[in-house]
């Protein structure tokens, strides 16, 4: 904790004009948050959360944030954001009416609700801009708790730059790892277990993190005494001080609030250090207060009682702020109100641009379907009809595209069969409508830029004449080993991944060859091991971040689905980062080791992609391709192929396998079985017992589900056979059911079926130990040679009679 005296210093070296430019931020971040109240009650917004209250602590960690420097924040940052240059009044508003222009609207593209801040870190052609020159933030999310995995990342991979000479010649990302990440959180939101879990790691890996825990004392309506042990962040981790220079462990600050001068030296004294010495820090800062509450959802005065309100009041820190100034002489009473004054005007000048820029197309787009409609009334003579429709949308003083939408589809349902030259010109309205809002607020889930997976040009695999037979494990050793010998930003991080090279070998003798800084273990941690991922992926590097098994994704799976999947949507094409997740799964023995939750995953990772292959040369081919790509994805391993034998490649580090691209693994023309992974083998053992008896399958590995068949390889098989049965390890319903309707419905392959289409899945149960239970919990081949023969017995009773 600093000294009054020492504040007094820091605080000297500012000038008159740093501030009061200092109070003018914060005078015009209160009143963006009043104001945002206002717009929502007003209903020209659907929901408002502010940074009211938090001003000066956000002023404080603002003077201390350099080019280069990261943060990954709370929603109510909105005053750090102004202070840095990276947030404009209009641009704040804009984000509260939802404006679907990045441009007017930087951070989300109206895609998130207001206080939801991210810099565009890509150009217009996807690629990353340089980071070493601007002060970055990666892009917010609400679930509390959520910014904290991506956190430790941001600031592992300072550590990265700094310690790996290799790295060095990527100046555009880093200057020798000076970059400090700075996190910040609610108190309430540090009950989470992810915050715990990212200190923890933080403090293992001695990384460059500065935490701000913004401690107002509630949650929502919760108090302290509900959140936190003895109510206090920095007590009860008092254990993670650590005990001098040079040692493990972390520098803990607590500051209160509303104490400008201490803000100042505080964030100073901690940043420097973050900087210099790698060492994490967290400054709890205390007695912070939330004059509107916790959002336009409700009222604090429900829930704080009288005594409580006024000590807010008391305490507030720009009151505080404004107390100090004229106290010590730095400004005069007049000079404070006119920049009062002042800033309620510039809310109102930005507040009016940004709704006027908001608003003005979309009430020309509007005017313009008011008239189509009233010409196609005049022409088609419906106004009995159709007048109401129209004078109801001419006459809303706020419409949305929506309205217009709405209104022009149920136009056209009165019309329907119609010839008109009126009606041709709103369906071209209409056309170009749902075009134009189709690129406003359904782009960018996967990347655009020429390093899409898709763009990823193939490279067949080659095989020697004499190609050895080595085990799967061995074919995936030297791919990884070819791919960081090719690109120095790839490194792998993982449970048990370092000394002895993965539970299954495929790193075995890595971490001797490339070093502890590219191969590397962890704790048993794997949400803060893919946040850790996430984060560096953000800073130009290519971490392969590994779940030992798959069954453990779920401690993860929130972070994927909150942060990294949805990044390139939420920010429209403005961060991106390509993480690899690897994992294995599928056949073995057990509830907790031979999961295939696909459908949980395929629900949850829209936005990355899900690669499942069958063998390893597969897996190889498959991170080959990735690991050229700029997007995301999850490859499940099978847990039974390490020990089977396999070719290994003549160009094992070079040649790439398409996503989305099934392979026909045997020809076939009565009926046609999808599957992927471990259920491979068992369909082709299946399919050779159904040959003996004169049934000829046609299985395919969809290989991917996420793409899934971009050329509806599958739709062409179904042409030739007219059956189908759907086969995997999931619970019933899930990616049998998913692969199903990818087939029927988007490839509209129904049209060939000359049967129902069957699914064959596992039991709803995971699978008990042991083989029996294995057997008698998944499909096996017996399961797989009745499903296609009762749908032979269908097509020919007399050929192929009943067995049971």
């Amino acid at each position: 904790m600093p000294t009054p005296e020492s504040a007094e210093i820091t605080t000297a070296v500012l000038t008159k004009e740093d501030l009061l430019r200092d109070y003018r931020l914060g005078c015009e971040s209160r009143q963006a948050s009043l104001a945002g109240r206002k717009e929502v009650f007003m209903g020209k917004a659907k929901f408002g959360i502010f940074g009211d209250g938090k001003e000066l602590p956000q002023l404080a960690m603002a003077r201390a944030f350099r080019p280069g420097d990261w943060r990954s924040g709370y929603y109510r940052d909105q005053t750090f954001m102004f202070a840095i240059g990276e947030l404009t009044l209009q641009q704040y508003f804009a984000q509260l009416y939802a404006h679907p222009d990045a441009d007017a609207e930087p951070s989300t593209a109206g895609r998130a609700m207001n206080g939801h801040f991210g810099t565009r870190l890509l150009d217009e052609d996807g690629h990353f801009k340089n980071q070493a020159e601007t002060k970055n933030s990666s892009a917010d999310i609400s679930p509390t708790g959520g910014q904290m995995p991506r956190l430790v990342g941001l600031a592992y991979a300072s550590k990265l730059y700094r310690q790996n000479a290799e790295l060095q010649q990527y100046s555009q990302f880093s200057v020798n790892g000076n970059e400090v990440a700075f996190g910040t959180i609610g108190n309430a939101s540090t009950s989470e277990g992810m915050f715990f879990e990212a200190l923890n790691a933080a403090g293992v890996l001695q990384i460059p993190m500065l935490v701000s825990v913004w401690d107002d004392h509630y949650g929502i309506s919760v108090p302290a005494e509900y959140q936190t042990t003895k109510q206090s962040i920095s007590e009860i981790l008092k254990g993670l001080q650590r005990e001098g220079e040079g040692q493990q462990g972390f520098e803990i600050f607590v500051v209160k609030g509303w104490d400008y001068p201490a803000l100042v030296e505080t964030y100073q004294r901690a940043a420097e250090l973050c900087r210099t010495q790698h060492v994490p820090v967290l400054i709890h800062v205390t007695e912070v207060t939330q004059p509107q509450g916790h959002s336009t959802s409700g009222s604090h005065e429900r829930y704080k009682s009288k005594d409580r309100l006024s000590w807010e009041e008391e305490h507030d820190c720009l009151r505080k702020m404004r107390e100090w100034l004229l106290v010590e002489g730095y400004a005069s009473e007049e000079e404070l109100s006119q920049i009062e004054t002042d800033a309620k005007e510039t809310v109102r000048l930005a507040r009016t641009a940004a709704w006027t820029d908001f608003f003005n197309p979309i009430k020309q787009e509007r005017d313009e379907a008011v008239a189509l409609l009233n010409k196609l009334v005049a022409e088609t003579g419906t106004e009995n009809t159709m007048h109401e429709l129209v004078e109801q949308l001419q006459q809303n003083s706020t419409p949305i595209r929506a309205d217009m939408v709405r209104t022009v589809r149920r136009a056209l349902r009165q019309v329907r069969g119609l010839r008109s030259a009126a009606r041709r010109e709103l369906l071209n309205w209409l056309e170009q409508a749902q075009a134009e809002n189709a690129e406003r607020y359904n782009s960018y889930l996967f990347s655009q830029s020429e390093e899409a997976v898709l763009n990823i040009e193939e490279v067949k695999v080659e095989f020697a004449p004499n190609a050895p037979l080595v085990d799967g494990r061995e074919v995936l050793q030297a791919c990884f080993e070819a791919n960081f010998r090719r690109d120095p930003r790839i490194f792998a991080i993982g449970e048990d991944v370092g000394r002895i090279g993965d539970v299954n070998q495929a790193f075995a003798g890595l971490q001797e060859k490339f070093g502890e800084l590219r191969v590397t273990d962890t704790g048993i941690r794997e949400c803060t091991i893919v946040g850790q991922g996430i984060g560096a992926a953000l800073r130009g590097l290519r971490p392969i971040t590994e779940i030992q098994y798959l069954d453990y994704l779920l401690y993860a799976i929130q972070i994927l689905s909150d942060d990294v999947a949805c990044l390139q949507y939420r920010t429209k094409g403005g961060q991106k980062a390509p993480l690899i997740i690897r994992t294995r799964g599928h056949r073995l023995e057990g509830i907790w080791h031979s999961g295939s939750p696909i459908q949980m995953i395929l629900g949850a990772i829209r936005g990355m992609h899900l690669c499942v292959p069958r063998n390893m040369t597969q897996a190889a081919g498959f991170y080959n391709t990735l690991l050229r790509s700029d997007e995301p994805a999850i490859v499940i391993e099978c847990l039974n192929g390490y020990r089977l034998k396999e070719r290994i490649p003549q160009n094992v580090g070079e040649f790439t396998l398409p996503l989305g691209q099934p392979e026909i693994l045997q020809e076939g023309h009565d009926v046609t079985v999808v599957t992927y992974g471990s259920m491979c083998r068992i369909v082709l053992d299946a399919a050779k017992q159904l040959a003996d008896i004169g049934i000829s399958v046609e299985v395919i590995d969809v290989q991917t589900l996420l793409p899934f068949d971009v050329d509806h390889i599958i739709a062409d098989s179904l042409r030739k056979t007219s059956r189908v049965l759907f086969a995997d390890e999931d619970v019933p319903g899930g990616a049998t059911a998913y692969m199903l309707q990818q087939v029927l419905d988007e490839q509209q392959a129904y049209r060939f079926l000359d049967a129902q289409p069957r699914c064959l899945a596992a039991q709803a149960h995971r699978p008990p130990y042991g083989s029996d239970g294995d057997y008698f919990s998944k499909p096996n081949a017996e399961d797989v040679f009745d499903a296609v023969y009762e749908l032979m017995q269908e097509a020919d009773a007399k050929r192929f009679p009943a067995i049971y």
